[in-house]
């Protein structure tokens, strides 16, 4: 591996090998030569003079790309399909008059893109559930642990760790419907010639129209879809790049948000990711524990999420059937944003494996804000010993102003309890109000949604995809 050519850090970094080979040269080319095999396989059955022992030939060589061959043909004719069907047609000298017999380019650039794209989305798809899975297992343990929610970044009324976790679970949810259904709604381009009117096809087909639709069906389920866009132009409409990188986009925004999330927890000492034994924190500062997988995921996330405005502007500006401003750009960004995705959900596969939780911590912070928080019961058990509830209120924003100031202005901590025993017109014991002060009764139905949730919405999707779940992921950084 040369160290003086830039190398993709997606590559040398962060996206999986699995991934890093749906968009390889190999995996495009090999898919090239498998449709080329089911072009030929629908013409031979529709009529045209294409024998088995070509068709043979051509299978027997899909898998032996002479790159070099190839490599050299496109120095001379500076045009990459028909350096390949030149390439193809060496190891096929019995098939090399029907290779590529009646396409365009497009009919194995562009129908190589959507089977690409649908290997990768399905990737994402497995990841995902495997995320999910993980943290449906973390809510359920942590369903009943009361923690403090945040409105604005200020601490509002109690949740639970658990339910919190559902939070992150429902978008990531959201995300996988989202791509199972776009996987499900993939087309191939087919083969619809140079403006997407199948005219070469009509002419090889002798007029018949027909066999021009049965072609493009047999070509779909030779490779394992249910047809082909109903119309195009040369190419299919790059809405669909957008529509794919946009279900990527949305895979960023959650976990940007989990990450985000995870960020701050470990910054209140309540949640940490894993920390492994002789990780380094920081070059100056011995002891920091910095959450560097969760600031990575907002990072690539980031990435992510932007590039969606590559196919959005790509497909506003195509001109009439076809221009080729799409190519190169293309070419990157729907690859980088699969990869981006990837990287994110690797790293989300090796922080909710490893999850740790400081409960002690947790109920610190809970019972420093709890107080504020119960002074309406506080005040009700009080007026049921007779006090008098308007003026029992004012007592208590009187009160919690003085405690809050004990809080911000000197540093002490939270004494409004103590405030309230003090003071007569309570009539409250201490213990009285320890009882009312039990953080189980101020998180409402937080652990049964948690239940209600994973049974109802979680559990049957996870059932449904148990053959691929089970999966964790180490980070190399």
């Amino acid at each position: 591996m040369s160290t003086n050519a830039y190398e993709s850090p997606f590559s040398s970094r962060y996206a999986s090998e699995e991934m890093q080979y749906v968009f390889s040269q190999d995996n495009k080319f090999k898919t090239w030569r498998k449709l080329w095999i089911a072009l030929a396989k629908a013409e031979k059955a529709l009529g045209i003079n294409i024998t088995d022992e070509q068709i043979a030939e051509l299978e027997a060589n899909k898998e032996n790309i002479n790159y070099e061959v190839a490599r050299e043909r496109e120095k001379l004719v500076r045009h990459d399909v028909m350096s390949h069907v030149y390439a193809y047609g060496c190891e096929c000298p019995n098939a090399k008059g029907i290779i590529h017999l009646g396409a365009t380019s497009c009919y194995v650039g562009d129908n190589t893109d959507i089977i690409i794209m649908r290997e990768g989305l399905e990737i994402v798809r497995r990841k995902l559930l495997n995320v999910i899975a993980m943290l449906a297992k973390f809510a359920n343990e942590y369903k009943d642990m009361p923690c403090l929610a945040y409105t604005h970044l200020q601490p509002a009324q109690l949740t639970t760790v658990g339910k919190r976790a559902t939070l992150w679970i429902n978008e990531l949810l959201m995300d996988e419907q989202e791509i199972e259904a776009r996987i499900k709604s993939l087309k191939l381009l087919g083969s619809k010639g140079t403006t997407g009117t199948q005219a070469s096809f009509m002419e090889l087909f002798g007029g018949d129209e027909e066999k021009c639709k049965k072609a493009e069906q047999m070509i779909a389920n030779e490779m394992g879809f249910d047809g082909c866009v109903p119309v195009s132009g040369q190419t299919y409409s790059r809405k669909i790049d957008y529509y794919v990188l946009s279900n990527l986009s949305a895979v960023a925004q959650s976990a940007s948000k989990f990450s985000n999330d995870m960020r701050l927890l470990q910054n209140f000492k309540e949640m940490e990711e894993p920390f492994e034994k002789n990780q380094i924190g920081s070059s100056a500062m011995p002891y920091k524990r910095n959450p560097m997988r969760s600031e990575r995921i907002t990072s690539l996330a980031r990435y992510v999420m932007i590039d969606t405005l590559n196919p959005a502007i790509t497909a506003g500006t195509q001109w009439f059937e076809r221009t080729l401003d799409d190519s190169a750009n293309k070419r990157i960004s729907v690859a980088e944003a699969f990869l981006g995705v990837d990287s994110i959900l690797n790293i989300m596969l090796n922080i909710c494996d490893g999850l740790v939780v400081y409960p002690k911590v947790i109920h610190q912070r809970v019972m420093r804000e709890l107080p504020f928080m119960a002074t309406e019961n506080i005040m009700m058990s009080a007026v049921k010993k007779g006090g008098d509830r308007q003026v029992l209120h004012e007592q208590l924003r009187v009160h919690s102003q003085a405690a809050a100031r004990v809080v911000k202005e000197e540093g002490g901590e939270n004494d409004l309890i103590d405030r309230i025993v003090a003071d007569p017109l309570f009539n409250l014991k201490k213990e009285e109000i320890v009882s009312i002060l039990d953080p189980v009764n101020f998180t409402g139905r937080a652990p049964k949604q948690v239940t209600e949730f994973l049974n109802e919405c979680v559990n049957p999707v996870l059932e449904a995809n148990k053959d691929i779940l089970g999966e964790h992921a180490e980070l190399n950084v």
